[in-house]
């Protein structure tokens, strides 16, 4: 059965205070015309990359990828909290696939997702449990981060295995294009936030709420071009976009990471869940992207993006940017 594609950029903003009406519907019409592809497709099994943002995965292990073959959203930003729908027989199978392909894949029978995982599933389903899903992590903020060709390569192992089932298998990327949010590095966190990323210390309500507010202010401070965060950058969005566009996945194999970070910025690796969902696409032949939509919007502190795909053969034209 064919596969089909809708990667979409997460901001918790959108579920918090601070996008514009004008902003905000612009992007609601954007996710709309998404969620009506995906509607279309009727999908009877979702596949799901996406990074996390120290809420499931912590420097004490932090794998390149891993397939959860049972979840739990913590419910962060006003998303959904609670299991998700993942039959752990599908996810076995797959990871077993991929380490048969050469993919080194962990697997969580545990497995916590934040808003990078659940804000796709409750804007294209109107209910983060509507569909089953086997959701994949991709390391996208804690380095060292591998390169971006086994990215493409876990993908591609992940869409030769979709094949194989017999069904219609909704692959979503969730996350990019620049941005440089205020998520903790590493290097420069201080100690009790060092001491969450490394050991995964739960926070409290009011540490979580301590943590919105502080969001909803760096959004409005970088709007106001009054922000210490690197700048998005429209052009590198776009050439990004273009290669997806085009079928041309291979050209970011090389990329060096350092310099994503410094031209895009910190949480402009997150391009990686887009990488892995197309090259799943493309490895059931040539395909073509239909609804497109870009915008850079400080107000979210992000290059937003939508793409939606399926193979060439069944493909119609929707490419209002």
């Amino acid at each position: 059965m064919p596969l089909a594609v809708c990667c979409v950029s997460h901001s918790p903003l959108l579920e918090l205070p601070g996008p514009g009406p004008g902003l905000r519907a612009e992007v609601g019409t954007a996710l709309d015309r998404a969620r009506d592809f995906v509607r279309d497709f009727d999908p009877e099994l979702v596949v799901l990359f996406a990074p996390d943002h120290y809420n499931g995965f912590f420097y004490k292990l932090m794998p390149p990828f891993c397939v959860g073959t049972a979840a739990t959203a913590v419910g962060d930003y006003g998303t959904h909290a609670g299991p998700l729908r993942v039959p752990a027989d599908h996810a076995l199978r797959l990871a077993e696939a991929l380490l048969d392909a050469g993919i080194d894949i962990a697997t969580s029978a545990e497995m916590s997702v934040d808003h990078g995982t659940v804000q796709p599933l409750q804007r294209l389903f109107g209910d983060a449990t509507a569909r089953p899903v086997i959701p994949i992590f991709v390391n996208c903020v804690a380095t060292p981060l591998g390169p971006l060709r086994r990215v493409r390569a876990l993908g591609t192992a992940v869409g030769r295995h979709l094949a194989t089932l017999g069904k219609r298998v909704l692959v979503i990327g969730s996350g990019g294009l620049s941005h440089d949010p205020p998520v903790p590095q590493r290097a420069t966190a201080p100690e009790p936030v060092l001491e969450r990323i490394v050991h995964g210390r739960p926070m409290t309500t009011e540490q979580r709420a301590a943590r919105q507010t502080a969001v909803i202010a760096a959004a409005r401070e970088f709007a106001a071009g009054d922000s210490p965060l690197k700048p998005l950058n429209p052009e590198w969005d776009r050439t990004f976009l273009d290669l997806v566009d085009t079928g041309r996945l291979a050209a970011v194999d090389d990329w060096d990471n350092g310099e994503i970070t410094r031209v895009a910025g910190n949480s402009a690796h997150e391009i990686r869940t887009w990488v892995a969902a197309f090259a799943a696409l493309a490895a059931q032949g040539s395909y073509r992207t239909e609804a497109r939509y870009y915008r850079p919007a400080p107000e979210l502190i992000a290059g937003f993006a939508v793409r939606t795909a399926r193979p060439a053969d069944e493909a119609t034209d929707d490419r209002r940017r």
